[in-house]
């Protein structure tokens, strides 16, 4: 009898590990920065963007990034961009072409970062782990850490260290998204979304693909 293609494959878990910058904005536009200086594909940079319609942007910078994010989380525009990131003390600036200016300030972590940091970063960078950071994490930050993602892949999130962000600018394609506000209504990527207070989050997130 000939066993089905792909029968008694193990799940293939991809490890990335970076941080992760989620704001909004007075215009309505909500902004999820993504660096990973470690990850399968080497060092990168992405942003995702949802705008008051609910429109969802993907900048990615090169078309085998785009396709693994797109394949994981939902988007109706994926756009190839330089993405890059610079961070020059508690200042960081993103750039994608000519789509996005960014700068944001980040401020000192609060007590969930120095509760995030007591932990040992092997324990909280593993999957198992996110069993008991789930819960508090919904009810706290309005956020999950463990879920189901696009084409059978599941996906948890370990988050290591958390600043809060305060102060920013950005604009996109020419027009200022205006000031700094909370994350509202939550993104809609994925099943994971960013605290409702914009932050700046220290992670390791692992994809299982099938």
């Amino acid at each position: 009898m000939m066993r089905a293609s792909g029968a008694g494959r193990r799940p293939v878990r991809m490890r990335f590990e970076g941080w992760i910058a989620g704001l909004g904005t007075a215009s309505g536009t909500r902004l999820v920065v993504g660096h990973w200086p470690r990850s399968p594909f080497g060092p990168f940079s992405d942003v995702m963007l949802e705008r008051p319609d609910g429109h969802r942007l993907l900048l990615a910078p090169t078309r085998r990034t785009a396709e693994f994010i797109a394949g994981t989380y939902s988007f109706d525009e994926v756009r190839i961009e330089p993405v890059r990131v610079r961070v020059t003390g508690d200042v960081w600036t993103v750039t994608a072409g000519a789509v996005l200016g960014l700068r944001f300030t980040v401020g000192r972590r609060g007590p969930a970062g120095l509760l995030l940091r007591a932990v040992p970063a092997a324990l909280s960078a593993s999957p198992g782990w996110t069993a008991v950071t789930d819960p508090p994490a919904r009810l706290l930050l309005g956020v999950r850490t463990r879920g189901t993602a696009g084409g059978g892949r599941h996906e948890w999130y370990g988050a290591h260290d958390l600043h809060r962000i305060t102060g920013m600018t950005a604009v996109v394609q020419g027009r200022s998204l205006g000031a700094l506000t909370a994350v509202r209504p939550p993104v809609r990527f994925g099943f994971g979304s960013t605290p409702r207070r914009p932050s700046l989050v220290r992670v390791t997130t692992t994809v299982s693909t099938p």
